[in-house]
């Protein structure tokens, strides 16, 4: 057989199995799944907030801070700068206030992925995609190997069904990989009684339970299919129920376009400890009210929805 008959089959080759492979990646990390509205009473768009609002956190006084401008590969961005805002939830004008940025800070480079509230001002962190802090100088961070540009790494390493994400804690006495074996640990957070840990896999469609050991190493528990692309997790402190934002349809996120929107869809998890988890769909959007959501927050009967790109918007939710 000739050298190029034999350089043809093997190309030949190759691309079948490039293309089965993204067939794959398409049906079991990226999802293709369609939804029905689902809207909760006296939903409100934020007017301010149109430059995504990729995370959200809130503080028990009800103090809200929100992170936007993402830039990511493939998502669609509108030229705007990474910002953050705040917004005071007791306050009935619902106003989201941008906050002012360290005159040091180079807001041409930032770009905000997920928000926690910590405070040090030693800390320099790379790669970190979420975090949640564990005490006044320790947390626990998703990495999302992306942002130290290893590109090829992060497109060939899911597309061949390989995982490449992990969690690591860090504090001033040691910095140590805990878990591993994501396709892509994203969104992080800690059960009330600080006992256990969550992670979502955004890529696998499940919600990791992981408990804490006494050297802050975790231990996997269980995992929990949440039938979604499930981004950042905030976590009820009086109840313990879990509340992700979530894509039904990354295909359409990534492959953005106008005419066929990506939706947005709202899972809360019940009773995750038990022998029998319950997950529901809160919301939904076929994308013309919302899209591309990416954080739910629960505060005093009402529910803030952050976007990857999109607007920000709160609703009812008694």
């Amino acid at each position: 057989m000739g050298k190029a008959v034999v350089i043809s089959l093997l190309v030949a080759a190759l691309a079948v199995l490039l293309g089965e492979r993204v067939l794959t990646l398409r049906k079991r990390f990226l999802a293709s799944r369609e939804v029905e509205n689902n809207h909760l009473p006296n939903c409100v768009l934020f007017k301010n907030l149109d430059q995504g609002s990729e995370d959200i956190t809130i503080l028990p006084n009800g103090l809200a801070f929100i992170s936007t401008g993402l830039r990511y590969p493939g998502l669609p961005f509108t030229g705007a700068t990474g910002k953050i805002f705040s917004l005071d939830l007791e306050d009935p004008r619902m106003k989201p206030v941008e906050l002012r940025m360290p005159r040091n800070l180079d807001l041409e480079s930032f770009n905000p992925h997920g928000i926690s509230v910590y405070a040090d001002p030693s800390a320099v962190f790379k790669n970190v995609n979420d975090i949640v802090a564990v005490g006044a100088d320790a947390f626990y961070a998703t990495n999302d190997h992306y942002f130290e540009h290893e590109i090829l790494k992060a497109f060939v390493e899911p597309l061949l069904g390989l995982p490449w994400t992990n969690v690591v804690y860090y504090s001033p006495e040691e910095v140590k990989v805990v878990s591993e074996g994501y396709y892509f640990a994203n969104g992080i957070n800690i059960s009330p009684d600080k006992r256990h840990i969550y992670v979502a896999d955004i890529l696998d469609h499940n919600v990791h339970v992981l408990e804490r050991k006494e050297d802050n190493g975790l231990v996997s528990v269980k995992s929990v299919p949440v039938g979604s692309l499930c981004d950042n997790i905030e976590v009820d402190p009086e109840s313990g129920d879990l509340w992700l934002g979530c894509h039904p349809n990354a295909w359409k996120l990534f492959m953005f376009d106008p005419k066929n929107l990506p939706g947005s869809e709202v899972i809360q998890i019940q009773n995750i400890h038990s022998d029998q988890p319950e997950v529901r769909q809160v919301f939904a959007d076929d994308g013309r009210m919302i899209m591309g959501s990416s954080v739910a927050a629960p505060y005093g009967g009402k529910l803030l929805i952050g976007t990857v790109f999109h607007k920000a918007m709160y609703c009812d939710l008694e």
